[in-house]
């Protein structure tokens, strides 16, 4: 019975950041994929366009809401577990840990900032990215002290984490003044990614679904370290390869919707022409 329970929370705890870690995935990938098709349409405008077509708000109101939901549910099921607080703040004589719930509110706000500046032209340009730069300076700050007393090996490796939190949170800060930079964009869903890639890895190694627990050693200590840089290696590649992927499909169907306006340029011109002829043909 202690070995069911004991591998129950095992597994409670492996999910606990294997769930984050597929939600940041799925966030880093989306906004990859919506940063460059924004890239690709700008280069392609005049340069006093500005009015950015009505599918890529449709995508800022999808994101604001994505991160509505997200934190809501987060919140929810911290508090309505069953060994959550259920809405108290004092219990058993200590005050309840809420920092998940704090994290995921800032989050919350930011969503909120993002659908406001999206559909109100009244918000001040930069208030979306101020409010989620805030939001992960947030996590990164909870999460430093959440790594207190705890052992060498688990300590070390909450701390990778906040490589990519506090990156995120200071390349999102510059696109409050600096708009529209592809680098910077990519930057921070390069981030977003890492992070998600590294709580798997949490995951994986302090509760292994199979086998021993790793040993907090000196050893193991750095091997998590290299093993940090070959995430940021692989979040780079599949930004990388991202980019290239949209922009030979949008390369592709704009070049057979040319082909099609040319066509019926064409066809147009042609049937233009044999109505001149008929009417030459019916005046003579």
């Amino acid at each position: 019975m202690f070995l069911m329970v004991s591998g129950l929370k095992k597994m409670a705890k492996f999910e606990g950041h294997v769930l984050p870690g597929t939600f940041v995935l799925i966030y880093g990938f989306c906004l990859t994929v919506k940063h460059v098709l924004q890239h690709l349409w700008r280069t392609h405008q005049p340069k006093g366009q500005q009015n950015m077509p009505p599918f890529f708000k449709r995508t800022d109101y999808a994101e604001g809401g994505f991160l509505i939901i997200a934190a809501f549910v987060g919140i929810t099921v911290e508090w309505f577990v069953v060994d959550g607080p259920h809405v108290y703040f004092y219990r058993n004589g200590s005050w309840v840990n809420l920092q998940h719930s704090t994290m995921y509110l800032f989050f919350g706000i930011s969503g909120i900032a993002m659908v406001a500046s999206t559909r109100c032209k009244l918000v001040p340009t930069g208030v979306d990215r101020l409010a989620l730069s805030l939001a992960l300076f947030v996590e990164g700050f909870l999460f430093y002290y959440h790594v207190h007393n705890r052992p060498l090996l688990d300590a070390h490796i909450h701390k990778l984490v906040l490589v990519p939190v506090f990156g995120g949170s200071a390349s999102t800060m510059l696109e409050v003044f600096i708009r529209d930079n592809i680098i910077l964009e990519l930057l921070r869903a390069c981030l977003f990614i890492l992070q998600g890639s590294w709580f798997y890895q949490i995951g994986f190694v302090l509760y292994p679904l199979r086998g021993p627990a790793w040993d907090s050693n000196d050893g193991n200590v750095m091997f998590i370290t290299v093993c940090f840089c070959w995430h940021l290696a692989v979040a780079l590649l599949l930004v990388a390869c991202t980019y290239i992927v949209v922009w030979s499909t949008v390369r592709r169907f704009s070049g057979r919707q040319l082909d099609t306006e040319i066509g019926m340029r064409n066809t147009s011109s042609k049937t233009s022409s044999q109505k001149a002829l008929l009417e030459e043909s019916d005046e003579e």
